[in-house]
């Protein structure tokens, strides 16, 4: 999995880059799924914006946003999203792959 991280008018610094780092593990189970996973950090006065794309290896493309005043508050609920657009995504591909599969008898 790629990983790229930006900060727009905004500095990723070490502190955030090692928070980032630390909440990382929860995605471990999807990382064979997902190809890029691209972070946009904002701020616009007091409030953060991080918007997230997620690219699956099957070609599908996944875009989570969230905004917070606390930046590590929205890392957080950043990664809420993430582990459930990941497991929406990855149980309709599921789904997906069943529906295709002939059963028992059928050709």
């Amino acid at each position: 999995m790629n990983v790229e991280i930006k900060g727009i008018h905004v500095e990723v610094t070490k502190r955030v880059q090692d928070y980032i780092d630390l909440k990382m593990p929860r995605l471990d189970y999807a990382r064979d799924l997902i190809v890029d996973f691209l972070l946009n950090i904002s701020r616009e006065k007091s409030l953060f914006k991080l918007d997230t794309t997620l690219n699956f290896r099957w070609g599908a493309s996944k875009h989570v946003g969230v905004e917070n005043f606390d930046l590590n508050k929205g890392i957080d609920d950043l990664y809420d999203k993430l582990e459930a657009v990941i497991e929406k995504e990855r149980s309709r591909v599921k789904d997906h792959h069943k529906k295709q599969e002939p059963g028992p008898g059928e050709e």
